[in-house]
């Protein structure tokens, strides 16, 4: 493996090693702080310390921050590998420079979401935050699978961290209105879906996106009829 193949690993080693036990320690306590909400509710008291809800929000908050990051290092890099390859920074240095003041925007963008406290200025940053990652999606070098978008890790992605950046921007209003508590547990348990679905996919894409001496004969292979060249055989013209 060369270097630019270890650096591909990184995505998935995060998401590995710290952001998907991060997931089911927040969903733990999110079934915990129901449980508590709906035992006061029927009998009064309940067993379960009234912290775990106040940790529940925490870990929640350091769950998006993790997701957003995690995205923005899968995004970062193919981009990069594809600014590399085709030399942009001499044929259109524009380009890369606002591919960097993207990535730049898009984590200022979610710093002040936590710092925002009025509706208006969450609904901004939060917008702004998931534009950021749309936007950087869409550049060229990312692996996207758009012919199969109901299965592509990008766009299961995609979406679940555009769900975590609009539990946080709503996560004040859960403590007033019902509503938004009903809206919050829903976008969370479809967001557990997708992450359970990246988790397929991505094993997925680590078997198709090959290594890096291997690419020159690999994308040679023809996908539809499933076959490759014989070694030694020469490309066709």
């Amino acid at each position: 493996m060369e270097i630019a193949d270890f650096l591909g690993l990184l995505h998935p080693a995060i998401a590995v090693i710290f952001v998907f036990p991060l997931i089911g320690t927040v969903v733990n306590f999110a079934w915990q702080t129901r449980q508590r909400r709906l035992q006061n509710l029927n009998a009064g008291k309940s067993k379960i310390p009234p912290v775990v809800g106040k940790e529940h929000k925490q870990l929640g908050d350091w769950l998006t921050s993790a997701v957003v990051g995690l995205t923005l290092v899968g995004l970062a890099y193919p981009i990069g590998k594809n600014i590399i390859k085709q030399e942009l920074w001499n044929k259109a240095n524009f380009q890369v420079i606002f591919i960097l003041l993207m990535f730049v925007a898009t984590i200022a963008s979610l710093v002040l979401l936590y710092q925002a406290k009025q509706p208006l200025w969450r609904g901004v940053f939060a917008t702004l935050t998931g534009a950021g990652l749309v936007i950087l999606g869409c550049q060229d070098g990312v692996y996207r699978l758009t012919s199969e978008w109901y299965w592509s890790h990008y766009y299961i992605g995609i979406t679940a961290a555009l769900l975590m950046i609009f539990s946080l921007a709503i996560v004040q209003d859960i403590y007033k209105s019902h509503r938004w508590r009903i809206i919050h547990t829903i976008l969370n348990c479809v967001a557990l879906l997708l992450f359970i679905g990246q988790g397929l996919t991505g094993t997925r894409d680590l078997l198709q996106i090959p290594l890096s001496w291997q690419e020159s004969y690999v994308y040679q292979c023809d996908y539809v009829n499933k076959t490759c060249l014989k070694p030694n055989t020469p490309a066709p013209k």
